[in-house]
């Protein structure tokens, strides 16, 4: 059981407003806060060399964490700045020629295809889209239809940035596995809502970030490569910490992830992405993630007794993020009628997701993502905002 007002009392804003944006930016527990105030202020009083030094044990613990957090090992992490950059240092180390196919799903987010588009303008490979299923996952038949020698890479979205969708990582593990075809996951909104166990997806890279469904702070995010892939992959771009200068005309790469880090970080940034780790596992990947579907669960059910209201989700088992669209109501106008009322929701534009927003139609919707500290009360109060726009 997750003890609900104790978590609450950790998040002082929801004492002030509904927030329910937690796919944007969740909010930070208060000990992720006070970790990062205090690395601050001892970066103040002793320079932040010293208090690096100071805390070096603290921050080797961060890799810890969050190698327990996906069952890895710590030397097959790198904490990176943000889940984008975490995703581009293993993507961009893999080499690719001219008919390398890249396999990626309808769903796909704006910032890994136009990665796909660059090197595939660079060095002549192609990028194939998997179609999806009737539920709108990938369809993973197709997928292992699509399989031949030159596939180089399998790159999708876990869970897409809108429309609820949780595609069958794992599955396409085993696939990916037993063709011996690299595997990139982007567990961006994934990481935080749900269990996250890397041997059993079968996933060869993973990114994520901490801001989003982690509750930790802005600016920071992690990579996963699996040790036998990481020795065989040289960062795009690397510096003496990735790769220390140890003859005038010669440098070795780190034999482990921090290969693809640089030397200069944000210490305080990084304590409190560690403190937001231990802080979700404590209570339990498991608790949080049948809470935060029993929560989008409730608000689907509210949304779909309103008028005009429109769910766009997608998938067999959807997750904690619920897409939709209201008639008469521009979704940026929703989610500034909701602020007004003290209710913090989203919009997302359909360049986001280009290929599923063009094969659906889809207009920028509206998008409300609770999270395990939110309340019944809270999703309950959504639905009746929307009711009374409904109304008028």
């Amino acid at each position: 059981m997750i003890d609900i007002d104790r978590i609450r009392s950790d998040t002082p804003a929801a004492s002030r407003l509904v927030y329910l944006h937690n796919a944007g930016a969740a909010l930070m527990p208060t000990p992720v806060v006070a970790a990062m105030k205090q690395h601050i202020d001892l970066e103040s009083e002793i320079g932040g060399y010293a208090a690096a030094d100071r805390e070096s044990d603290r921050l080797d613990a961060v890799y810890r964490s969050v190698a327990n957090l996906l069952n890895a090992a710590p030397d097959e992490i790198a904490l990176m700045e943000n889940a984008t950059v975490a995703w581009q240092m293993a993507f961009y180390a893999l080499p690719f020629r001219a008919g390398d196919r890249i396999l990626t799903a309808e769903a796909e987010y704006a910032a890994n295809y136009v990665a796909f588009l660059q090197v595939a303008k660079r060095t002549g490979a192609v990028i194939d889209v998997v179609p999806s299923d009737a539920s709108g996952e990938l369809d993973i038949h197709a997928l292992e239809r699509m399989i031949d020698e030159r596939v180089k890479l399998i790159a999708i979205t876990w869970v897409p940035t809108n429309g609820g969708l949780v595609n069958p990582a794992a599955t396409i593990g085993r696939i990916a596995r037993a063709h011996g075809i690299p595997y990139l996951l982007d567990a961006c909104q994934a990481v935080g809502q749900m269990q996250v166990d890397v041997e059993a997806i079968g996933c060869d890279m993973l990114s994520a970030t901490g801001r989003k469904f982690l509750r930790g702070p802005r600016g920071t995010g992690f990579l996963y490569v699996r040790r036998p892939l990481l020795r065989q992959l040289e960062p795009p771009m690397i510096d003496h910490f990735a790769a220390p200068w140890v003859a005038r005309n010669y440098y070795q790469l780190r034999d482990d992830a921090r290969r693809f880090e640089t030397w200069e970080n944000n210490y305080a940034a990084r304590l409190g992405l560690g403190v937001a780790v231990d802080y979700a596992l404590a209570i339990g990947l498991d608790p949080i993630e049948q809470r935060c579907r029993m929560l989008a669960d409730r608000l689907r059910s509210g949304l779909a007794s309103v008028r005009g209201v429109t769910i766009r989700d997608l998938g067999r088992m959807p997750g904690a993020i619920v897409s939709f669209t209201m008639d008469g109501y521009e979704a940026d106008a929703i989610v500034d009628s909701a602020a007004a009322a003290g209710i913090t929701i989203g919009a997302s534009h359909p360049s986001s997701t280009r290929i599923d927003a063009d094969v659906r139609k889809l207009p920028v919707i509206v998008r409300a993502s609770p999270h395990y500290y939110n309340t019944e009360a809270e999703i309950d109060r959504l639905v009746e905002h929307l009711t009374g726009l409904a109304q008028q």
